[in-house]
């Protein structure tokens, strides 16, 4: 069932994936037809929202219990007393799932408009309120209080302050409008806060502006999973190498009981500082953060006799115990994601960078470690190619099982041996018919068919774990 319409790329990038996606391997493995279906059931996927929630507790102040008795009652009181389950993942044990409602069909749309940027947009099908940066036009006479219809302006084409527009645009659903025209556009008009909020959204999904801020973190399963496969230990020196924006930061050090050190690191100051708050807002102190390239990581210098290991970058070899890559990327796998704009040139771009970075990880890794690889992508080129060429550059590397496994295999393109396909996690949104979720249907699931769903209906992501054997 698509609601919304496919996405939509520009025509370099649709011809690259389209082959991508009916290349030779995966033809002769599933047939044209079956390769064609896939493709096309993934554009329909990458439009729509996941079909839930997902929260990572923060054991270190609170059980997954307790934080689930807060989040009903929380949920209640959003939803207006609907009886809105939150599941506790039998693998996963840090994380609460929340189906989201919808797509809700009956909701009659007002003369009154508000149109929003797309990324305003994916984030209230997601569960936001409309904040005033998202706002880009207003009907001419607005006034705080009134009903609006929210649209998405998915292609960047509305002017900003425009009192109509014409072109294409996706209802979100209504909301009230908690400023007037003048307010939002006005020369002393407020540079943030909340526009309009959402009473009549498209996608019912409970909003987490601050609830429960140092309990819960909003994270993607994918982005939980990939943590848990890096499995960090107490005491460990552990390098998160492209952390922003920390999420998984903070996971590594809550799965250490704080007790080691994490360095998190990043190119982007103000993303680090983030991290440092997170971390301070999680009572997390085994962090240390650091704004550097991490290209630039790796230091020719050895460590000093004692062994002491150097507190920031540039690094001596063979420095971490675990590092994790979740390397920058072409980000195909975000949900929800209705027209992608970037060009050919930036798509193919990120794979010499992944692999500057991936060389240098290995480097700084010491023997026996651990090397986790991830990115937020679907293309062959950043995924399954980098593993390929991984293994095929550094001898020391060998693939690695992971735990948790709930992603499916990896995907056929790149060479790679089905045992080695075996041991890859790539989470595809296209391997579960898309569908609507209503209250009835809710009642009427079991649990364990609604964990089935909420791990394959997520965003697009993928994983490989590999183990350093020698230092050679």
């Amino acid at each position: 069932m698509t609601f919304f319409p496919k996405i939509s790329f520009q025509p370099e990038v649709e011809e690259y994936l389209s082959k991508v996606f009916r290349n030779r391997e995966l033809l002769a493995a599933l047939g044209a037809q079956e390769a064609e279906n896939r493709y096309q059931s993934l554009l329909s996927h990458l439009s729509h929202p996941p079909a839930f929630t997902t929260v990572r507790v923060n054991t270190r102040l609170a059980s997954v219990k307790h934080v689930k008795s807060l989040l009903l009652d929380e949920i209640q009181q959003q939803f207006k007393g609907l009886n809105v389950p939150v599941l506790e993942h039998p693998k996963i044990q840090d994380i609460l799932l929340i189906p989201v409602i919808g797509p809700r069909h009956d909701i009659r749309r007002h003369d009154s408009e508000v149109i929003v940027g797309a990324q305003c947009g994916y984030a209230v099908l997601r569960g936001a309120h409309v904040y005033v940066p998202g706002i880009i036009s207003t009907s001419k006479v607005l006034k705080a209080g009134d009903l609006v219809s929210v649209y998405s302006d998915i292609e960047g084409k509305c002017r900003r302050g425009a009192k109509e527009f014409g072109g294409i645009k996706v209802f979100l659903g209504n909301g009230i409008s908690e400023l007037s025209r003048n307010e939002i556009f006005g020369s002393s008009g407020p540079l943030n806060g909340m526009g309009v909020r959402m009473v009549e959204p498209v996608y019912l999904s409970p909003s987490f502006d601050n609830v429960l801020s140092s309990h819960l973190f909003l994270q993607n399963l994918p982005s939980v999973v990939v943590s848990h496969v890096l499995n960090p230990q107490p005491g460990e020196r552990i390098l998160d190498m492209c952390a922003a924006p920390g999420g998984k930061t903070t996971h590594l050090a809550t799965l250490m009981h704080d007790q080691g050190e994490v360095i998190a690191m990043d190119k982007i100051a103000n993303k680090m500082k983030k991290i440092k708050q997170n971390a301070e807002l999680l009572q997390l102190n085994c962090i240390k953060t650091f704004c550097y390239d991490g290209t630039k990581a790796l230091s020719v210098e050895k460590m000093n006799k004692e062994g002491d290991e150097q507190e920031g970058p540039p690094f001596p070899p063979e420095s971490f115990d675990r590092i994790l890559l979740d390397a920058p990327c072409s980000g195909m796998g975000q949900r929800p994601n209705m027209a992608y704009s970037w060009t050919l040139k930036e798509v193919t771009s990120y794979q010499p960078l992944q692999r500057k970075l991936f060389t240098v990880a290995v480097k700084l890794l010491k023997p026996g470690g651990v090397l986790v690889y991830s990115t937020c992508t679907i293309t062959l080129s950043e995924n399954e190619e980098q593993v390929a060429w991984a293994l095929e550059t550094f001898p020391c590397l060998q693939l690695h099982p992971q735990e948790p496994h709930i992603g499916g295999e990896g995907m056929r393109g790149a060479g790679l041996s089905l045992a080695q396909l075996k041991l890859l996690q790539r989470f595809d949104p296209s391997a579960v018919t898309l569908q609507g979720t209503d209250i009835a249907a809710l009642q009427d699931s079991r649990e364990e068919d609604l964990i089935s769903v909420a791990n394959r209906d997520c965003i697009g992501f993928f994983i490989a774990k590999f183990i350093k054997l020698n230092s050679k």
